[in-house]
């Protein structure tokens, strides 16, 4: 078989579409058979598993091997077997009979091995159709034949070796094909195909064929396929007809009498072309050699014939792929010059014209993958090699994929194919990156570039990849520097590149890239330095992460002034001495303020609240009072004085109250604050008879005030103090109420501790009597308890008496235990009175 890219074998073929990816490869027949077109032209083909067998015009037969090799048999080296056309050529399964057939009449049956079964018959009929039994050489076979001519006839061998005939069923016309499979034969007439069961011995059925639009139906060969044992192929004229051979249903069979079979149409559909052949290929599609409609604008001389795969359904097709055939002549051939013939196991179909055999076969895999990397498909490709395999190798196709990506400047993509490819494979990843390299795309390659342990590149690798981010996107390399581990790459190396190309435009973005840098080296002190320089808050993680506080002391000021929440917040870890810190912000009074006001909330020490009270006076008053109240740590006389300095009056009352000095703290509270309620509740606190006099004298003049303390002073001195102050004819607003109120209430108080009085009373007599009575009862003694002293037993069991001396605490003892120095009155466990008397036991 000659080479595809064999020039002349190269024309075969030609996609009418060349993005879409072909089923077939062709391979055009050359060695023996160049010789024998050179002098004949092919009529007909048959094609076994072994062999291919030629019948031609000069009705002569030749046998040749599937590369075009003449088979030196006796069938070549006969003289012509036929004086005219060979129709047809029928090759039993094994291999070992065919059968032929032409107009001279004649149909000859020939072994390739013996004669023994060698048939000539005679009909005088133009004969078109031959079928050999497919099991023709099994023993008790019959050795039967089926020809066709007005009719279809059966011939079977007898037991004398004779020939006996059977007419199965008269023809409408000449029978123009048929082929056998199993016990169904199918076959055709210038009306249309029958379908005749051998076993049954009956027709099942007939499709009729339509006549089409130009010409006759008989101008056309009808061309028949079985798929497997029960689907028969159909093509004819420009129709495509898909049939099934199904049981019927057994009732529908016994009652009706109908054949056990029939013949189901489940497909038909038309075609652009007229079909000269048609053959199986998988599920659902077919392989259909065309003959184009249209001829040539130019000459008026026929078309390339076509070779297309359909996927059909019900009533449609899909076109799959259709390739132009370059056959040898095909601008002077008719529709049936052309000849399709095929191995169904081995997907092998035979296209043959009078000057031309091309063999096509299915596209393997190596095949399809040659064919996708060549038309740019190689994920397609990659995808084939992974589920099928085959002599390319995935990182092979990879590597063409990857270069045709960067040829297309397809970066980021070619970047993800590395990784989704290339995997952990150190030695693949070296290899392929410098392609990058070239092209100056190592920006691209760097998200995906492997960086853990498990797939750990030379150091040079990340290095060049850091150096074109330095060079070419600055941000881009501070990002690197954050994200990639500092193992990959020698760091003092690449120190140096950022100096070496350090630059004013991108200052900040290379400092805080050597900051990082100078980080991995153990470098703190320069790298807190290009931190405080940036003022980049990341230095605070810096300090905590490597516990840098020694190196702060002299930048606390810089590190609050940055971020003063996490500044002092670290500050408040203990790492650095509070009186350090405190010094530092000596001049800053209000990170000071800042400072102390959150070191006093996480601590108990008070040693700096004598600070705090001018801090909260000068940043918070409203936390003054509080804080007052809270601390005991600040010298009073300087808080007060400074309280007094900003006129903070609650302050003032608190710390003269604090002094002692509360009747000055009141004249503030009645003057200043001008809080009646307040003061009221100053004198209550204080329940200083002084105050309430100093309260009462300042209310004489001022009616409001007096209605205020007439309503408040209920239970705490007496009422009389106050009315008596009041003068007669004075005018005091809802004096009257506020005087019955008191009243009430004076009232309701003496009665509420008359009651309470007579309940403590009750109460008292009640205990009184209960006690007595409990005092009064009898104590139980039993053998578990024991004694105070001797902790044995209280009952002992002798004959001698012993006394039991019991207390009310429940405490017993044996009366010779206590000693004459204790006092018998009381118990020496608890010191509780002992019981009036004594039992014996």
């Amino acid at each position: 078989m000659v080479d595809s890219h064999d020039p002349e074998s190269a024309e075969s073929c030609s996609l009418t579409e060349d993005d879409v990816e072909p089923k077939l490869k062709y391979v055009r027949l050359s060695n023996d058979i160049k010789n024998i077109l050179s002098e004949e032209a092919i009529s007909c083909i048959a094609v076994h598993p072994r062999f291919l067998c030629l019948g031609t015009h000069w009705g002569r037969i030749h046998m040749l091997d599937h590369q075009g090799n003449c088979v030196h048999t006796v069938i070549n080296r006969k003289e012509n077997a036929h004086i005219l056309s060979v129709n047809r050529i029928s090759v039993d399964s094994r291999g070992e009979q065919i059968a032929t057939c032409s107009d001279d009449g004649k149909v000859i049956i020939s072994g390739l091995y013996t004669d023994e079964n060698n048939q000539v018959l005679s009909t005088g009929k133009i004969i078109k159709a031959v079928e050999l039994d497919p099991n023709h050489n099994r023993s008790g076979s019959g050795k039967r034949f089926i020809i066709g001519d007005n009719k279809l006839v059966m011939y079977e061998k007898t037991f004398l070796k004779g020939l006996k005939s059977t007419i199965l069923s008269d023809s409408e016309g000449q029978v123009t094909a048929i082929k056998w499979n199993g016990q169904f034969v199918a076959w055709a007439s210038s009306l249309g195909i029958h379908v005749y069961d051998l076993n049954e011995k009956c027709s099942l059925g007939f499709i009729q064929w339509e006549e089409p639009k130009e010409g006759k139906l008989t101008d056309y060969r009808c061309n028949l396929n079985w798929s497997n044992a029960t689907t028969l192929l159909i093509g004819w004229v420009d129709t495509v007809r898909i049939c099934v051979i199904r049981k019927r249903n057994a009732v529908e069979v016994s009652t009706r009498n109908l054949p056990v079979h029939i013949v189901d149409p489940m497909s038909t559909f038309q075609t652009d072309f007229f079909i000269c052949g048609i053959a199986p290929l998988e599920t659902n599609q077919l392989v259909v050699l065309g003959y184009a409609k249209e001829r040539d604008s130019e000459t008026n001389k026929a078309l390339r014939p076509i070779l297309c795969v359909l996927q059909y359904n019900a009533s449609d097709y899909i076109e799959i792929c259709t390739d132009s055939l370059s056959m040898r002549g095909y601008e002077e051939y008719k529709c049936d010059d052309y000849h399709l013939d095929c191995l169904i196991d081995e997907n092998q179909y035979f296209i043959v014209s009078p000057k031309d055999v091309v063999v096509a076969n299915l596209y393997e895999t190596d095949d399809r993958v040659q064919w996708l990397i060549e038309h740019g498909k190689f994920e397609q490709a990659m995808d084939v090699i992974a589920t099928h395999g085959g002599k390319y190798s995935l990182i092979t196709v990879a590597r063409l994929y990857l270069d045709h990506l960067l040829s297309l400047q397809h970066f980021d993509e070619a970047a993800r194919l590395c990784q989704r490819v290339f995997g952990t494979d150190k030695q693949l990843w070296e290899e392929e990156v410098y392609k990058f390299v070239k092209v100056k795309q190592l920006r691209s390659v760097s998200s995906y570039i492997p960086i853990t342990d498990a797939c750990k590149l030379n150091p040079h690798v990340y290095e060049m990849v850091l150096y074109e981010y330095l060079q070419l996107d600055p941000s881009g390399f501070l990002q690197l520097v954050k994200d990639w581990p500092p193992r990959l790459y020698n760091t003092k190396a690449v120190i140096n590149a950022v100096n070496d190309h350090f630059n004013k435009k991108d200052a900040n973005i290379l400092l805080e890239a050597l900051a990082i840098l100078y980080t991995h080296e153990k470098e703190f002190d320069r790298a807190l330095t290009m931190y405080l320089k940036l003022q980049h808050k990341d230095v605070f993680e810096l300090i905590t992460t490597y516990e840098l506080y020694g190196m702060v002391k002299d930048c606390i000021v810089q590190l609050i002034e940055l971020d003063s929440e996490r500044a002092i917040a670290m500050l408040l870890k203990d790492k650095i001495p509070a009186e350090d810190v405190v010094r530092e912000l000596e001049h800053c009074e209000q990170y000071l303020y800042r400072y102390l006001d959150a070191y006093d909330k996480v601590t108990s020490n008070e040693k700096f609240h004598w600070r705090l009270v001018n801090l909260y006076a000068r940043y918070e008053p409203d936390k003054l009072l509080s804080f007052l109240k809270r601390s005991n740590s600040y010298p009073i006389q300087e808080a007060y004085d400074i309280c007094q300095g900003l006129k903070f009056y609650p302050e003032m009352v608190y710390l003269l109250d604090k002094m002692g000095s509360t009747r000055e703290a009141l004249t503030i509270i009645m003057h200043n604050l001008q809080d009646v309620p307040m003061a009221i509740d100053f004198c209550k606190e204080h329940d200083d008879m002084d105050l309430w006099n100093d309260l009462i004298n300042e209310s004489v003049d001022k009616p409001h005030v007096m209605t205020k303390l007439l309503n408040s002073i209920a239970g705490f001195i007496n009422p009389e103090l106050l009315v008596d102050k009041i003068k007669p004819g004075q005018d005091i607003e809802g004096l009257k109420e506020s005087i019955i109120k008191m009243l009430c209430g004076y009232s309701l108080q003496v009665s509420i501790q008359e009651g309470c009085n007579q309940i403590l009373g009750a109460d008292y007599f009640d205990m009184h009597e209960r006690l007595v009575r409990v005092q009064q009862g009898a104590l139980c003694v039993t053998p578990d308890n024991v004694c105070g002293v001797c902790r044995r037993d209280i009952i002992v069991k002798d004959n001698m008496k012993t006394d039991i001396v019991m207390f009310n605490c429940r405490h017993y003892f044996h009366e010779p235990c206590l000693l004459d120095k204790y006092n018998l009155d009381i118990c020496i466990v608890c010191n509780t009175k002992k019981l009036g008397s004594t039992g014996t036991f």
